[in-house]
């Protein structure tokens, strides 16, 4: 197995002359982000459960470890990774999955990556190995900062270990499938939104909404009782499809964009077509419009647009950020990576 001082050494060398380093794990989001750029360091090498404490509902591992690894050995204690983490690909590794920041279908009802991120080993650009947070949810020393490198792309350096809190497995599933318009979908998902109901993912395209309901099996009948429509049989393998992002709708030609806005939100008419979902949260668009006119419309009403895949990304992955924010990037980035020799040019 690869050692710390290896990465470490490594790290010192590219700083040194200012070599880029890719940092790369099964490879399986490549395509997400702006540009690859630097020598290819791989993360596989250093792999394995450091630690799991079932009855403490807390998992830490090698950022190498497979993601399929770490969900077979929860499942046998009949857990989860409750934000379920797309995979894209066998090889994903827990290190991308958390750098990535994605999360699936349950995402709005149960929480982000962020959200189960508790600590976090970090080796800086200037190979030297920092620790953030902790294994349990009270701990607050340096929590923020292990919950910042979600979703950072490695921009900040390498994620050498991660403690993750994860979360039973529902005792009961349905998902139910309602025929109704777009509007009246939005208009639905948000009044159950605000029930007590056991909501653990929806979407709606084509004029089908799909609701899953999750939790005992008392609650989930009554839900069911309430709501109406068709119970869906097998429904597991459509849910792992919109994760996996494998559904005929993610297959088109056209560029693939991510719109998050506040729920509430009614159609949004940009052309092409449109998959709702996170109770109307996040809306995914095949369009050819410009990337100009989409992010006007979708700003307009609070949100923003991420050019997720596909496209030309000359047009920016990611929204531009405001002078204020874009400042708060650029002194973390000098300050965990004063040489810039990771991932650069990544986000922005």
């Amino acid at each position: 197995m690869q050692s710390i001082e290896q990465f470490q050494e490594r790290v010192r060398a590219a700083a040194a002359d200012k070599q880029a380093l890719r940092i790369r794990g099964g490879g399986s989001k490549d395509w997400y982000g702006q540009r690859l750029e630097g020598e290819i360091l791989d993360t596989r090498g250093y792999r394995g459960i450091v630690d799991y404490e079932p009855t403490e509902l807390v998992i830490t591992a090698r950022c190498g470890t497979p993601l399929s690894e770490i969900e077979a050995v929860l499942a046998e204690r009949n857990q989860m990774l409750a934000f379920e983490p797309p995979h894209f690909s066998e090889d994903a590794t827990l290190g991308g999955a958390i750098a990535a920041g994605l999360a699936g279908p349950r995402r709005a009802y149960g929480g982000g990556v962020r959200d189960f991120v508790l600590g976090a080993k970090l080796l800086d650009g200037n190979g030297d190995v920092l620790s953030f947070g902790g294994q349990v949810m009270k701990n607050v020393a340096g929590y923020d900062v292990a919950r910042m490198l979600a979703g950072s792309l490695g921009t900040l350096g390498l994620l050498l270990e991660v403690s993750v809190k994860v979360l039973p497995r529902p005792l009961a599933d349905t998902t139910l499938r309602l025929e109704m318009s777009e509007i009246d979908a939005i208009r639905r998902l948000n009044e159950w939104g605000g029930q007590p109901l056991p909501l653990s993912a929806s979407f709606w395209h084509s004029g089908v909404l799909l609701l899953r309901l999750s939790g005992a099996q008392a609650a989930v009948d009554a839900a069911v009782r309430l709501i109406g429509g068709e119970v869906v049989e097998h429904a597991a393998s459509c849910w792992e499809e919109l994760r996996e992002q494998r559904l005929p709708f993610f297959g088109g030609e056209d560029a693939l964009w991510r719109l998050s806005v506040p729920s509430t939100t009614g159609a949004i008419v940009l052309g092409g077509v449109q998959l709702i979902e996170w109770g109307g949260a996040q809306r995914w668009l095949r369009s050819e419009l410009e990337a100009a006119t989409i992010r006007r419309s979708v700003a307009a009403v609070g949100g923003h647009a991420t050019l997720f895949r596909g496209g030309d990304k000359s047009v920016g992955v990611f929204d531009t950020l405001q002078p204020a924010l874009a400042r708060i990037h650029e002194r973390l980035k000098a300050s965990f990576d004063p040489a810039h020799i990771f991932n650069p040019g990544r986000m922005y």
